[in-house]
């Protein structure tokens, strides 16, 4: 892409775009394991395993890999573990990435809609855009459990778009998976991606979304000014 774009509406993700949310992830995880008696994982690999929700980061945390499935009595055992864990530990560790506000005071000061899409459910949504003083950039928020489908599906980018009346060919999703990157392509929408989220530890370049960035501030290089 070498022009630049003005969308009537900007969808913007979560984990891994707004927030580096993997340090409470992380200590939830281990006290998990902890209290199931099995071997803590650490920072380093839950931040391979999150960006599909809390319930697809559990499964993975109890087989160690992203791919496959734990023992159904296991998981119905340690699924209740790390949602009391994670509903008083969602916010205290993670934090906003550098960058962050300056793109979206830059973006509203421009006249742009936002909005953001989350596979997080709501639950632990709001609470954490509120915590880290993000949710009132946002005219909707479309978390994990607000459609019957989650990212990489385009359900979630279209509802936003109705929600919103923006045709989804003039809409621009912001994330930093390749969720992000199917679910954009899916649902007709340019998609912005930045470099220092989580992807299961692959290249966010090998799926080829229109703009990769290192930070929100580069958004004026990409964006009209209105």
């Amino acid at each position: 892409m070498t022009s630049k774009i003005k969308p009537g509406l900007v969808l913007i993700d979560l984990d891994g775009t707004l927030v580096d949310s993997v340090p409470d992830l992380a200590y939830c995880v281990d006290q998990m394991m902890a209290q199931l008696a099995m071997p803590l994982r650490g920072e380093a690999a839950v931040r391979n395993w999150v960006g599909n929700g809390v319930e697809r980061l559990v499964r993975r945390a109890l087989i160690n890999a992203v791919e496959g499935e734990p023992d159904d009595d296991l998981f119905a055992r340690a699924y209740p573990i790390f949602l009391a864990l994670y509903t008083d530990n969602y916010s205290q560790r993670s934090c906003v990435y550098d960058g962050v506000v300056e793109g979206l005071e830059w973006m509203l000061a421009q006249g742009y809609r936002l909005s953001c899409v989350t596979n997080k459910a709501e639950a632990f949504t709001l609470p954490l855009l509120k915590d880290k003083g993000l949710h009132d950039y946002f005219e909707f928020v479309v978390s994990g459990d607000t459609c019957a489908e989650k990212k990489p599906h385009p359900m979630p980018l279209l509802h936003a778009a109705e929600l919103m009346k923006v045709s989804p060919d003039n809409a621009l999703m912001i994330g930093d998976s390749k969720s992000d990157v199917k679910a954009a392509r899916a649902a007709g929408f340019h998609i912005f991606c930045m470099t220092y989220g989580y992807n299961h530890g692959e290249d966010i370049r090998d799926y080829q979304p229109d703009v990769v960035m290192d930070s929100m501030s580069e958004l004026a290089n990409y964006l009209e000014a209105i």
